[in-house]
């Protein structure tokens, strides 16, 4: 199992990562999701949230866009992937696993750093949930 740390990475970095990995075969947790970073301007990444929850359909069909930030970070890792719905794709989307803090399981084992880069404008994720 691979447990990688999102404190302060870009959410589509960490998101290719780990899908990667979990077609590869292995077991993936992604830690500390609240502070995963989007880049690019709050104002229009926050307004582009609000515009596409607001396009709800009826109460049976969607778009529906996930409110928390372990689900904002599993729902990119599942645009990674090929085909999420059947194969391998659907086996792949099992082995990812978000957490918005450290689990009891994961403490004292060692956390991936996936690469950083230095951001002019970003945001983090928990600033997008409801």
């Amino acid at each position: 199992m691979k447990i990688v740390n999102g404190k302060g990475v870009a959410l589509g970095r960490i998101a290719s990562y780990a899908a990667k990995e979990s077609l590869k075969g292995e077991e993936i947790s992604i830690v500390n999701c609240d502070e995963v970073i989007i880049t690019g301007n709050f104002e229009t990444t926050k307004k582009d949230f609000q515009e596409r929850r607001s396009r709800v359909g009826s109460s049976q069909k969607g778009p529906k866009l996930p409110s928390t930030s372990e689900k904002i970070v599993k729902r990119a890792v599942r645009g990674m992937l090929p085909n999420y719905r059947e194969g391998r794709g659907r086996v792949a989307y099992k082995r990812v696993m978000c957490y918005s803090k450290i689990p009891k399981e994961c403490e004292g084992k060692e956390l991936i750093e996936v690469h950083k880069d230095k951001k002019m404008k970003y945001s983090e994720v928990k600033k997008f949930t409801k």
